[in-house]
C-alpha cells in the first residue's frame, strides 16, 4: 500500500489546477513532510503545526478521503 505522500505526488501539476494540486506541489516542497506514514493523526498534527502552505485542513481531508477510497480497499 502507498504512503500518502506517495498517493498524493500523483496530483503534482506544474500548473496547479485545484487545491490538491497546490497541497501536492507544496508537500513536495516540503522536506520534513512525513513521506511514509499512512496514518491520519500523525499526518494532521503534522499539517496543523507545520502546513503553512494548506489554505484549508479541509484540502487535506478531501485528499485523505480520496486516498482512503483508492489505496486502501
Amino acid at each position: 500500500m502507498k504512503s500518502f505522500y506517495h498517493f498524493l505526488m500523483k496530483y503534482r501539476h506544474p500548473k496547479p489546477q485545484n487545491d490538491i494540486s497546490l497541497f501536492a506541489n507544496a508537500a513536495y516542497e516540503d522536506h520534513s513532510f512525513p513521506k511514509s506514514s499512512e496514518d491520519y493523526d500523525e499526518l494532521s498534527n503534522y499539517l496543523e503545526l507545520n502546513g503553512h502552505y494548506l489554505t484549508s485542513m479541509v484540502v487535506f481531508d478531501k485528499a485523505w478521503e480520496i486516498y482512503l477510497s483508492t489505496e486502501k480497499r
